[in-house]
């Protein structure tokens, strides 16, 4: 079984905690990139990222003297986002970090897909960057079946706790053997369940770590969470979805 997340735009480095066990699969493909934009002016740079000036500049300086096989941090410690803080890596026992290294999988618009130990270096681009590498027109066409392959297994399940930027690199390439879940977080509007980004991040978050504190193996356990004010809800919940609703509404 596998477990796919969304990687985060905040990054930091951290050369202290752990040592990365390994470099990214995609490594040549990644190299590719940043020679890409590494030979793009200042102001296309700026228009891939879509930031403002400041962190502009900050990725720009990044690019300049990227070195993607030395000085690195384990992805798992390096993204700095909402879902990676209530994951809270940094106090996973030794155990939980073996779950995680063999289950989950980051997905990147830069890297393609990152084990948690793998080494990374700070960097900025999202899948939806409009970047048109060697005649690819986008980055979704650039990294194709590519990271479908990197992440499934001999048990063709995956979890999905990734947005829908990130998990469509997935789903177009799923076949008819393979058995993919959604996760949703949300509160009922109505009769209608609505997630709210914050809220449901947070929730991705806990529930790697409920993964990992329980050895989650089989997608049936994962109706035991009850965790950041959500619990399973089985009536609007499918094969393909599991529902987890505010408890005050399920």
């Amino acid at each position: 079984m596998r477990i796919i997340i969304s990687p985060a735009k905040q990054m930091r480095e951290d050369r202290d905690s752990l040592e990365p066990r390994s470099l990214p699969a995609l490594l040549d493909k990644a190299e590719r990139l940043r020679k890409y934009i590494g030979g793009l002016s200042f102001e296309d740079q700026k228009r891939l990222w879509a930031c403002n000036e400041k962190i502009a500049q900050e990725n720009h300086e990044r690019f300049l003297d990227m070195d993607l096989r030395r000085g690195l941090t384990p992805a798992i410690l390096s993204y700095d986002g909402i879902q990676y803080k209530y994951m809270s890596p940094s106090v996973f026992e030794t155990g939980e970090l073996d779950y995680i290294e063999e289950h989950l999988r980051i997905l990147s618009g830069f890297y393609g897909v990152l084990r948690p130990m793998d080494g990374v270096t700070p960097y900025r681009l999202e899948m939806q960057a409009r970047a048109s590498v060697d005649g690819h027109k986008d980055l979704y066409d650039f990294w194709g079946r590519s990271l479908y392959e990197e992440v499934i297994d001999d048990s063709r399940i995956i979890i999905n706790l990734a947005s829908k930027e990130y998990s469509r690199c997935i789903e177009k390439y799923l076949g008819p053997e393979d058995r993919y879940i959604s996760c949703i977080f949300g509160e009922l509007s109505g009769e209608k369940v609505v997630q709210k980004g914050v809220y449901a991040k947070m929730a991705r978050g806990e529930m790697v770590r409920f993964m990992a504190s329980k050895g989650i193996e089989q997608p049936e356990q994962l109706r035991e969470f009850d965790w950041s004010g959500y619990c399973f809800d089985e009536e609007r919940s499918t094969d393909t979805e599991y529902v987890f609703l505010e408890r005050t509404n399920a």
